[in-house]
């Protein structure tokens, strides 16, 4: 009997070991060719680093501007990912709690709004806030902030939206009693017992925010507003890249974003199972 359960621990244990070194072993060579040079990174990618050189995380610093870049990057996506929970978390609670024809097809169009791609609306985007209305030249970054608000608002109401169905409406009426407004009740009652879910959503769309290119790349047009994915375009040459500054800007970049969401991660499923299936 213990032969047959170690068997079926193995069994189960070792998909999950290959899944792991698949996973991780990209995040390896990103460290390793961290600390090579551009021939050291074409001669041999698997190798290990045959010195420890840290010149080229200083190179990298200067050449992004790095801390002007790093707070550009953390003002636009902690105000938005704020104002997605915000307003999601909002939104939700109202569809919820007042029930009706326009709150239900208000809702449908919201989740159906998640299946329209971003590539077949970005050109009528740029066009119309740059060209007519000019605010990618006057304005980029609220322009950004409240396109990443309207961008992620769709999956965040859709998430709160079944999370609030499992709250009490009793909670609130006993809240009415007791003497709280409509506002009051949602801050001190609701949106308290949204944490895990609010969490979850947080963490999502930071590492869609931080990360994201394509957007930013759009409104963006001026050097010195420009995020950190976006900067690293410096290391990019025409016919070839600076791949020993180019690979230590891209851990720099990843590594804020990654520390973020080792200790929020086990939110995530967490917050999606309480949020879909209630």
């Amino acid at each position: 009997m213990p032969v047959r359960k170690m068997s079926s621990a193995s069994l189960t244990l070792l998909p999950l070991l290959a899944a792991f070194v698949l996973f991780t072993f990209p995040f390896f060579l990103l460290i390793v060719n961290s600390f090579k040079s551009n021939g050291e990174i074409l001669e041999s990618p698997f190798a290990l680093p045959q010195s420890v050189d840290l010149g080229r995380f200083a190179d990298v610093v200067a050449k992004m501007n790095f801390l002007v870049t790093f707070k550009n990057t953390f003002v636009i996506t902690s105000v938005s990912v704020f104002f997605i929970l915000l307003f999601s978390a909002m939104t939700a609670h109202y569809l919820v709690r007042n029930p009706s024809r326009f709150a239900n097809g208000f809702f449908a169009l919201m989740v159906a709004s998640m299946i329209i791609p971003f590539q077949s609306i970005m050109i009528p985007l740029v066009y119309i806030y740059g060209a007519k209305l000019h605010l990618i030249d006057t304005a980029p970054i609220p322009l950004l902030i409240a396109l990443y608000i309207g961008f992620g608002s769709a999956l965040s109401v859709f998430i709160y939206h079944g999370f609030v169905k499992s709250i009490p409406l009793e909670l609130e009426e006993a809240s009415f009693i007791d003497g709280c407004t409509p506002r009051q009740s949602f801050f001190k009652i609701v949106l308290p017992m949204l944490m895990p879910t609010s969490v979850t959503i947080a963490i999502l769309n930071v590492l869609w925010i931080w990360n994201d290119y394509l957007l930013p790349s759009l409104v963006l047009v001026k050097e010195e507003v420009y995020t950190m994915p976006i900067k690293m375009k410096v290391f990019n040459g025409t016919y070839m890249n600076n791949w020993e500054l180019l690979i230590p800007a891209i851990l720099l970049t990843i590594l804020p974003i990654l520390i973020a969401y080792l200790f929020g991660q086990r939110f995530i499923i967490k917050g999606v199972m309480q949020g879909a299936i209630k």
